[in-house]
């Protein structure tokens, strides 16, 4: 069995061997720009594992003067070895964690789609509060947001939207989001002032690669017709919303926003594309981690997973128990520290799963 020093003596020889394929890669940017990243993605791993090297030895030194015969050296190497004890366990835990198994999806643009649950209209103006929120959050890291797919109400609020999230690293950040969110507080259309329970479904996709997920032609029924205003109303003459419906699963994608029938066949694609990567990775997860689930929680649509009150200025995450009593901030965007807190338990979640 291959122990964590050996892993991590390979993974060293294997970052010194990438600086010399760097350079005989010379112009050939594309090996170049691959090669880099496997260099990015290791050099925290090499940084730990070579600072890791030094305590030992500091350590194996230490520990030779303490069993010398001079009595002063003696003392100070005993002081200099409880000193290094702490450290060297800080920093084999770090290399614990940078070794475990990192989610293929954390890198990658996100697909989020957002539904009005039980609530009626409130339900619509939270969802749309929700898509507000992660609209900030994306600008706050200089994402770029793009609409797929809407179905907005008189109400100013969404039935569903459906958005595309640009930028590294995406969905490592939103990827905790899946599940049921719930608002409580009083409806601007509550003529009584009684506060009411509303709930939005979020769910979190990573958008696949064609070379991930390839779908053959005679796999999907293609039907074709015109696009619907908020009220029914055909608005365009011309038959160019797109219904894609996958004949294996059943699943069912409509893309309707784009003028022409090509541009909302190509969204409605790579939405089920991305829906057929999430299922293929869960069943995956599912079958390999039988103990545990890759997401926090099961991260199932029946869980609750955050509540939002008005009335208390409270926000509540139910899966770390965590609360602010800063919900304006929050719906601005500043998802930060929760976020960082579903990291760290899901980083938790792992080491567990990997010592066991």
């Amino acid at each position: 069995m291959v122990t964590m020093l050996e892993k991590l003596a390979g993974i060293e020889q294997r970052f010194v061997d990438l600086d010399r394929e760097l350079v005989e890669a010379g112009e050939d940017y594309t090996r170049v720009a691959k090669l880099a990243q496997e260099r990015s993605d290791l050099e925290p791993i090499v940084t730990a594992y070579r600072r890791y090297q030094a305590l030992l030895e500091q350590r194996e030194q230490a520990a030779a003067l303490r069993d010398g015969e001079d009595a002063e050296l003696c003392e100070l190497a005993v002081m200099e070895l409880e000193e290094l004890e702490p450290k060297l366990e800080r920093v084999e835990a770090r290399l614990k964690s940078l070794l475990i198994p990192r989610d293929p999806r954390d890198k990658k643009n996100v697909i989020m789609e957002i539904r009005a649950g039980t609530g009626g209209d409130e339900a619509t103006i939270f969802a749309a509060d929700l898509f507000r929120m992660y609209t900030r959050y994306a600008e706050n890291h200089h994402w770029k947001i793009e609409i797929l797919s809407q179905n907005d109400t008189g109400v100013g609020g969404f039935r569903e939207i459906i958005f595309l999230v640009k930028g590294s690293g995406a969905f490592s950040r939103f990827k905790h989001e899946s599940g049921v969110h719930r608002v409580q507080r009083v409806p601007v259309t509550e003529s009584q002032g009684r506060i009411h329970t509303s709930t939005a479904t979020v769910a979190v996709m990573a958008e696949a690669d064609d070379v991930e997920i390839s779908i053959p032609d005679k796999d999907v029924k293609l039907e074709v017709y015109r696009s619907a205003g908020a009220g029914g109303q055909n608005v365009q003459k011309n038959s160019t919303a797109v219904r894609l419906t996958h004949l294996p699963t059943g699943m069912v994608v409509q893309c309707q926003d784009e003028r022409s029938q090509l541009q909302n066949r190509l969204r409605a694609m790579s939405i089920l594309k991305a829906r057929l990567y999430d299922m293929a990775l869960k069943e995956q997860q599912e079958a390999e981690e039988a103990k545990r689930r890759a997401q926090v929680g099961s991260a199932e649509r029946s869980e609750k997973i955050r509540t939002y009150n008005y009335p208390q200025s409270r926000v509540t995450d139910h899966r770390i128990g965590k609360s602010m009593f800063n919900l304006s901030a929050f719906l601005d965007g500043d998802l930060e520290e929760f976020i960082d807190e579903l990291i760290t338990q899901e980083e938790a979640d792992r080491l567990q799963a990997v010592e066991e």
